[in-house]
C-alpha cells in the first residue's frame, strides 16, 4: 500500500524550488513597477507548484512505464519500484495538472488578459510531454529548453505581467537569470544519471555532451545568473546586488562538480542548488521590491 510518504517522496520536493523562485522575482518586478497584488501572486505560486508536481509525478509515470528508472540514485521511484500502479500515479499527475489549470483560470479572469490560457495549456502540454507521449523531448536533449522557457521566461514574466499588465527589463533580466538556475538543477539531475540514461537510450542534454562538458555548462548555471541578476538589476534598482551574497555558495557548488562528484554525491548538489534558486528567487525578489 502506498503512504503518504512515498506519496511525498515521489512529488520530490527539493525540485519545488524551482517553481518558487520564478514567482518571487516576479513579484518583485512587479513591486518595482508599483503593481505588487498578494492574491495574484498567491495564485501563480499555486499554479507554478502545482505544475511542478505534476512533471515530477508525469516522469515517474513515463520513466517508469518505459524501463528507464529500475536503476537509479536519488529519491523513490513510485512506478518504477511497484510502490503505486502506473495507473495511478499517472492519476496523481493529471490531478495536479488540474489544480494547476483551475488556479490558472482564476489568476487569468482576475487580470483579464484571456490569451494567457493560451500560454497556460502550453505549460501542462510540455510538462507531460517532456518525458510523456511518443516522442518526449526529454529524451532527446531538449529538457532544458523547455525548462528555461516555462520555469524561467513565462513563470517570472507571466507572473510580473497578470499583476502589473506589463513586463519591465529588469523582469526580463531576473527571467534569463531564473531559467538558467532552474536549467543547473535539472543538469546536476541528469549529469547523476547519465550512466543509467545512456544505457537505455535516454539522451539528455548531459548524455549528449557527455560528464565533463556537463560539469563545465553545470558551473556557468549557477555563477552567472548570481552576477546576471545581481548586477544587471542593479542598475533599476541597487539592492538588487544583495544577490551577490549567493556568490560564494553558488562557485562551490560549481566546485564540487567540477572536481568530479558523482552518483550519491550529487544527491546534496540537487538539493542545495533548488535551495540556492529558491534564496536567489527571495533576494532577487527582495531587491526590486524594496
Amino acid at each position: 500500500m502506498t503512504t503518504a510518504s512515498d506519496w511525498v517522496q515521489g512529488a520530490r520536493l527539493r525540485t519545488l524550488p524551482a517553481a518558487a523562485a520564478p514567482v518571487l522575482v516576479g513579484s518583485g518586478a512587479a513591486a518595482h513597477l508599483g503593481a505588487f497584488d498578494l492574491g495574484r501572486a498567491a495564485l501563480a505560486l499555486g499554479v507554478a507548484l502545482a505544475l511542478q508536481v505534476g512533471v515530477n509525478y508525469a516522469n515517474d509515470y513515463s520513466d517508469g512505464i518505459r524501463g528507464t528508472d529500475v536503476d537509479r540514485v536519488g529519491p523513490l521511484r513510485l512506478t518504477a519500484s511497484g510502490t503505486a500502479s502506473p495507473r495511478t500515479v499517472k492519476g496523481a499527475a493529471f490531478t495536479a495538472f488540474g489544480v494547476a489549470a483551475v488556479l490558472g483560470l482564476w489568476l487569468v479572469s482576475l487580470s483579464g488578459q484571456w490569451w494567457l490560457l493560451a500560454v497556460g495549456a502550453a505549460a501542462i502540454l510540455a510538462a507531460w510531454g517532456y518525458t510523456g507521449g511518443r516522442k518526449p523531448y526529454g529524451y532527446r536533449g531538449l529538457g532544458e529548453v523547455g525548462v528555461f522557457t516555462f520555469f524561467g521566461l513565462v513563470a517570472v514574466l507571466g507572473t510580473t505581467y497578470t499583476q502589473a499588465g506589463e513586463v519591465s527589463w529588469a523582469a526580463w533580466v531576473g527571467a534569463v537569470a531564473v531559467g538558467m538556475l532552474a536549467c543547473a538543477l535539472l543538469m546536476a539531475n541528469n549529469l547523476r544519471d547519465v550512466p543509467t540514461d545512456a544505457l537505455v537510450g535516454k539522451r539528455t542534454l548531459a548524455v549528449r555532451l557527455g560528464e565533463h562538458r556537463s560539469r563545465r555548462v553545470y558551473a556557468g548555471l549557477v555563477v552567472l545568473p548570481v552576477l546576471l541578476g545581481g548586477i544587471g538589476c542593479a542598475f533599476a534598482n541597487p539592492w538588487t546586488l544583495i544577490v551577490l551574497l549567493l556568490l560564494f555558495p553558488s562557485v562551490a557548488l560549481a566546485v564540487t562538480v567540477l572536481l568530479g562528484a558523482r552518483g550519491r554525491a550529487l544527491v546534496p548538489v540537487l538539493m542545495f542548488t533548488g535551495l540556492l534558486e529558491l534564496a536567489f528567487g527571495i533576494l532577487l525578489g527582495i531587491g526590486l521590491a524594496l
